[in-house]
């Protein structure tokens, strides 16, 4: 009986396991705010480029919502907060 040899993939990203600390800030669609001032509040306070916060714009106005920073609660907590004093939704899922 031969075995089989399965080829090791250093990365593979299907089922790379999530680090159980890693946590997502989440801005949500309001109805209220321009594009434009949604992009600026990223621009500043995600050091978004401008391609990434119109994109994340883009999501949040058709999609609800969408995943704009990844990090640990402490480095997304002042994000979020930044982020809800502009009047924009924001969770840390």
């Amino acid at each position: 009986m031969t075995s089989k040899i399965v080829p090791h993939h250093e990365k593979d990203e299907e089922h790379e396991v999530r680090n159980p600390e890693e946590k997502f800030l989440v801005l949500h669609n309001d109805d209220y705010h321009t594009f434009d001032y949604v992009i600026d509040a990223l621009m500043k306070i995600c050091e978004h480029d401008m391609i990434q916060a119109e994109q994340c714009t883009l999501l949040v106005h058709y999609k609800g919502k969408c995943d704009v920073k990844k990090g640990s609660f402490s480095y997304l907590r002042p994000m979020k907060n930044a982020l809800i004093q502009k009047e924009l939704k924001a969770t840390i899922d």
